[in-house]
């Protein structure tokens, strides 16, 4: 005889069967408690003042700027004074806050460089209260990351974890000041690695959807050992908060920039002297090549260390030092961690074989140096060298030189300007050297935009950029 289940008794085993998977699903769920207990009293609050001079007054956006559409720092908590109502030439102070954390127990302090950035003063504030003038130690803007020094022993300190040994969909937490609130703990997951962002060339960013908002820059990104694996430095916005995707400087290229920036006070990086670009599936097939990978160098500074070790034009680089060049733009990270002087071992593939050829690093040239003028001009951020007079003709033009390298984080790079494109004049002024551009640079205003005539892919434009 059949037993008959009446509608009453099948709610009731639903309902009992959803309460146990939603305990399941709970219990799977990691429990941050600990973590935070632990990795709190290591995170602190960094305030920081400056005095601004305006030319006249300015719409303010939120934090004190306009918000771009695009990839931004954000500890964007500026506090500007009231804007006055005319005159010229106003000095206003400026208050910033933004995150940090403790890595040695005699002071050393991590956090972003655009935190800090020309600060007057930088205020410490570590989680028992006590509020502790710091000194600036050293910042790199191109990795975002500078070193604070307090006066204190016995701090607290963070426990450093392994940045490559990160996993997509893994947990990760996030302690910082969103806003000015001290020691705001978020969670999330994960969401990719190595990217590269515009104009941050040298850092493989760890991508999450952490929640992550003005005030949280330069804090701390942990694993569920409660291990440091990253420094919280850009977001996603189009409204100037929040938007699912946060990006994380991974803590073992902040510490090998920690330790120059300790050690030297500044920080060497290596330079090929090549132009490249990517390698698109119709190029990897006419070069013999099954997967479109690497990076394809369309041009090298003649007097630079690739020329000088025997790579040439159409060379594709498929790995430094036995790590793979899966894209063009991992290049230069792969090249700038490499200390200047020393050799790297580049795989390539040249008119349809593979070779291997070492080349010593050079270091990124300095104004006046580089025999060809391939020179940087610092003001502009740029490496430029002459035209040969084939490149003149072709594109029937009298002076011009060529611009091999744009230094990331730049005012050359804000403006857009990218490697390849041939400089024509500045602020309506030719330019025919590397020379000329450096005197020109010199005397250009900063309270203006400044028109720069450039070609690009054989045709003529114009930028505009703009000096702080």
């Amino acid at each position: 005889m059949k037993r008959l289940i009446l509608p009453s008794t099948l709610w009731l085993m639903a309902l009992v069967f959803m309460l146990l998977g939603q305990n399941v699903q709970a219990q799977s769920l990691p429990d941050f408690t600990q973590l935070v207990e632990d990795a709190a009293p290591g995170v602190v609050n960094i305030s920081t003042s400056r005095t601004v001079h305006r030319s006249s007054p300015a719409i303010q956006g939120f934090g004190g700027q306009d918000i771009p559409e695009i990839f931004r720092h954000f500890f964007g908590d500026t506090f500007p004074s009231p804007p006055g109502r005319g005159g010229h030439g106003r000095s206003e102070a400026r208050q910033s806050l933004g995150s940090g954390f403790i890595i040695s127990a005699d002071g050393y302090v991590m956090t972003n460089a655009h935190v800090v950035e020309d600060a007057d003063e930088i205020l410490v504030r570590l989680n028992d209260r006590r509020e502790l003038e710091a000194e600036l130690i050293g910042s790199d803007v191109q990795t975002d990351v500078a070193l604070l020094k307090v006066d204190a022993t016995d701090l607290p300190v963070l426990q450093l974890g392994d940045s490559d040994a990160l996993k997509v969909g893994e947990w990760v937490a996030a302690i910082g000041s969103p806003f000015g609130f001290d020691h705001s703990v978020t969670a999330g997951i994960v969401s990719a690695i190595n990217r590269t962002l515009p104009s941050d060339t040298y850092v493989p960013f760890i991508q999450t959807d952490v929640a992550i908002n003005p005030g949280n820059s330069g804090g701390p990104l942990f694993n569920l050992d409660g291990e440091v694996v990253g420094i919280n430095s850009q977001i996603f916005t189009r409204s100037g908060g929040f938007m699912g995707l946060s990006f994380a400087i991974p803590i073992n290229v902040a510490m090998n920039i920690a330790d120059q920036l300790r050690d030297d006070g500044q920080v060497s990086r290596g330079w090929l002297g090549v132009m490249i670009q990517p390698v698109s599936r119709d190029l990897a097939e006419s070069f013999g090549m099954d997967d479109a990978v690497g990076a394809l160098i369309a041009d090298l500074d003649p007097e630079g260390p690739a020329a000088q070790g025997g790579l040439r034009a159409g060379d594709v680089i498929l790995s430094v030092d036995g790590e793979a060049v899966e894209q063009s733009n991992a290049l230069p990270r792969l090249i700038g961690r490499v200390a200047p002087g020393d050799e790297v071992e580049l795989r390539l593939m040249r008119d349809g074989e593979e070779v291997t050829e070492r080349v010593e690093l050079g270091n990124w040239p300095d104004a006046g140096q580089g025999g060809k003028g391939a020179q940087s001009q610092v003001r502009l951020g740029i490496a430029v060298s002459e035209l040969d007079d084939a490149m003149r003709e072709r594109l029937d033009i009298q002076g011009g030189v060529m611009v091999n390298e744009v230094e990331p984080g730049s005012v050359a790079a804000a403006a857009g300007l990218r490697a390849g494109d041939v400089l024509v004049s500045v602020d309506h002024r030719s330019v025919s050297s590397a020379e000329e551009l450096v005197s020109i640079a010199e005397s250009l205003p900063s309270d203006r935009a400044i028109p720069l005539r450039l070609y690009r892919d054989g045709r003529s434009l114009f930028v505009a950029l703009r000096l702080e």
